[in-house]
């Protein structure tokens, strides 16, 4: 019964966990979108579309735009496995805090509205900082949802639904979809009338998921948590 217990408040605990990173990963889009370059911080595939559609139109601002966003989302999921070679989850989201830290110095430095090279930095560092939630998320152990990419997600949830043999669903696939929505709409609504307070919303979720997951360990631990799910 005591084992039964601690898997559900960790099940519990990084259901919270992703749900938070989720939302930050759909606010985090919608400002790298509208004012870092007209292209996604999180969603690779969305990138590379959009490269070729820069290749076709002959856009070098969106060619450039994209090549930057996927070069920072690399050199953040390396960074993050590597973290996570080594340490906690909890460490390596930290570091993704730390990014989220200079990105919000950076967005209040111009005024909300980075232009030039700025913008190009913070869209590097805000890819980055996606990239390393995505090495935390995969460290985390959760095979059948991530917080950046949510087609496999949300694909994976009709699915589920829609067999003849379907299982009780759970609160986690529907909570980061939903999670994902709330961050976008919120930071829409923030973009369109206080920009500055931006960068509240992702320090925020990232620090909600921090508190959650703090005593998950890796990977181990939360198949051990979800064996039973």
């Amino acid at each position: 019964m005591g084992t039964d217990g601690a898997r559900f408040g960790v099940k519990r605990n990084i259901t919270a966990a992703a749900i938070a990173l989720t939302f930050c990963s759909g606010a985090m889009d919608v400002a790298a979108f509208t004012r870092l370059g007209g292209v996604f911080s999180s969603v690779m595939t969305g990138n590379i579309v959009l490269f070729g559609l820069s290749v076709a139109r002959g856009s070098v601002s969106l060619l450039t735009h994209t090549l930057t966003s996927v070069a920072g989302y690399v050199v953040g999921v390396a960074s993050g496995a590597r973290i996570g070679w080594y340490w906690p989850v909890r460490t390596v989201l930290a570091g993704e805090l730390a990014l989220l830290c200079v990105l919000s110095a950076g967005w209040e430095t111009a005024g909300a509205s980075p232009s030039g090279l700025g913008q190009f930095a913070l869209l590097a560092v805000a890819a980055a900082a996606m990239g390393i939630q995505s090495a935390a998320v995969n460290q985390m152990g959760l095979s059948n949802v991530s917080t950046t990419y949510l087609t496999g997600t949300l694909t994976g949830l009709v699915g589920s639904l829609a067999r003849p043999d379907r299982k009780k669903e759970g609160p986690l696939r529907p909570g980061v979809l939903m999670g994902l929505l709330c961050g976008a709409l919120l930071c829409g609504l923030l973009i369109a009338k206080v920009a500055f307070l931006f960068p509240v919303l992702p320090v925020g979720s990232l620090v909600l998921a921090l508190l959650a997951g703090w005593g998950v360990r890796g990977r181990g631990q939360m198949v051990a948590a979800t064996s039973r799910s």
